[in-house]
């Protein structure tokens, strides 16, 4: 994976609180929700739209025994090659229990310089 230059569309940074790869021109981390920095325009950015927004649970049945289930995420470009993928998280449900997703992807107008980067 390449990584754009700093002020393009797509440059990127770690986040100081969590580490996370985050977006050069985020103001709060979408990981951890701190601030990066003080931006009055992000805070109440109307032009953020989200395109899709999964919300979903699972449970085990209440007669079944334990099980276990991993969270993944996978992005793929227009060819339909994977261009990353992530283990969001891992556990177990015993008889009864039940979790809750959302999965949530939010876009804003890029403010940087440039071409956006083309990756893979």
């Amino acid at each position: 994976m390449s990584s754009p230059r700093q002020g393009t569309p797509g440059a990127t940074r770690d986040c100081p609180h969590c580490r996370e790869t985050i977006l050069e021109s985020a103001a709060v981390c979408p990981a951890c929700r701190h601030h990066i920095r003080f931006d009055v325009v992000a805070e109440s950015d109307p032009a953020t739209l989200t395109p899709l927004r999964i919300e979903g649970s699972f449970q085990q049945p209440p007669e079944g025994g334990a099980c276990e289930y991993s969270v993944v995420v996978s992005i793929r470009n227009e060819r339909g090659q994977e261009i990353a993928r992530k283990l969001i998280g891992v556990g177990a449900l015993g008889a009864n229990e039940q979790r809750s997703f959302t999965l949530l992807v939010e876009m804003t107008p890029s403010k940087g310089k440039g071409k956006p980067s083309l990756r893979h």
